[in-house]
């Protein structure tokens, strides 16, 4: 702790500092820190994913700055618990680093605040409403696109192709036991890079994504009742707006677990499908062209079977990537991933004419 109280120093002055774990984050380190009573979060930000900390950090102060003059404008009072706040290291940089090479960053810690990790229709609405606004507020953000921090990262051609390599491959050794879950992603492939077509051809523009659209990204008041701001920022980058949109989809509004062995539980939830997209429109819709409205469901589809896709691409070269619990981890989390595709394929039709009802109705 004293080694991150000097870390602490290198942004702000104080006498009296405290520093604590905070929560279990899957990429970065974090800890809430206190400075003479004022209270912060500071993260050890891992450059190992992030590769490029610098056009990382300039990424979320250009969002954030952006959206915090898009508050001032709409006369909002509370600008400090409706954004994030980076804090400057004391070489004027918005990150420090230690002599042993790691990066860290501190920003203000947003009290009274609270976020969620279960879903519910309701909730699933405000959400929609919190990245719609999100994405809305940033559609005119100035200076050129963001820095693509984790290249191809929704890009499903880029996916398939390092997929069809592992396949050619066969590392693990594992080809034969997943051959007709390899043949079904191939039969959906060219439908799936459907987006990347209409982006060649000029008929789909790439926005500014948050790129990780999960419930718990956006925090709320302490009562659980009104949208305070979207957090999480280090992905934010290029990207289209069906992705986001099939992101929260994937993860949201699912009735069983991403990695869930008991298939049977696996579905599409149309009723969270239909709260998320109506709050969504309502703040997303100004802005949208009608080829990304009708493309917003083959969003759900698409990053389901990404998905599908990184996890069966892992299974077969040997389990490098992701964190397994289990030999068989990547192939539950596979299956459980087509399953679901499964399902909203069943649902496409519904939820289609969900999208054309609500755009019509906000």
């Amino acid at each position: 702790m004293e080694k991150l109280k000097e870390i602490v120093k290198s942004f702000v002055s104080g006498n009296d500092i405290h520093v604590a774990p905070l929560g279990a984050g899957h990429i970065n380190d974090s800890y809430k820190v206190s400075v003479d009573g004022k209270e912060f979060v500071l993260q050890k930000i891992n450059h190992t994913i992030f590769k490029n900390v610098p056009e990382l950090q300039n990424n979320i102060l250009r969002v954030t700055s952006h959206i915090r003059t898009k508050l001032k404008e709409k006369g909002v009072t509370d600008i400090e618990r409706r954004v994030l706040n980076l804090i400057p290291a004391e070489n004027g940089k918005y990150y420090y680093r230690d002599a042993d090479g790691n990066y860290w960053r501190l920003m203000d810690f947003i009290k009274d605040s609270k976020s969620f990790d279960s879903i519910s229709p309701e909730l699933a609405e405000k959400t929609g409403e919190a990245f719609g606004e999100f994405q809305n507020m940033l559609a005119d953000m100035p200076g050129g696109p963001l820095y693509e921090i984790i290249p191809d990262f929704h890009n499903m051609e880029s996916r398939l192709a390092t997929f069809r390599e592992s396949v050619k491959k066969n590392l693990a050794g594992r080809l034969p036991e997943v051959q007709d879950l390899v043949d079904e992603i191939e039969k959906r492939a060219e439908e799936m890079c459907l987006p990347e077509k209409l982006h060649r051809e000029g008929k789909l523009p790439k926005r500014t994504n948050h790129c990780d659209t999960k419930v718990n990204n956006v925090l709320f008041d302490s009562e659980g009742k009104e949208v305070l701001c979207v957090v999480d920022l280090d992905t934010v980058m290029p990207g289209y707006v069906l992705s986001d949109f099939g992101d929260f989809m994937r993860t949201g509004a699912n009735n069983g677990r991403e990695d869930d062995t008991e298939l049977d539980k696996v579905s599409i939830n149309l009723s969270v499908f239909e709260a998320y997209t109506k709050g969504y429109l309502r703040t997303a819709k100004g802005f949208l062209t009608g080829v990304e409205i009708e493309n917003l469901a083959l969003g759900a589809k698409l990053l389901t079977y990404m998905q599908t896709v990184r996890f069966l691409t892992d299974y077969l070269d040997g389990d490098i990537y992701y964190k397994i619990k289990s030999p068989k981890h990547n192939l539950e989390r596979s299956l459980a991933q087509f399953k679901l595709l499964q399902s909203m394929e069943e649902n496409y039709s519904r939820m289609q004419e969900t999208v054309r009802n609500l755009r019509t109705k906000n």
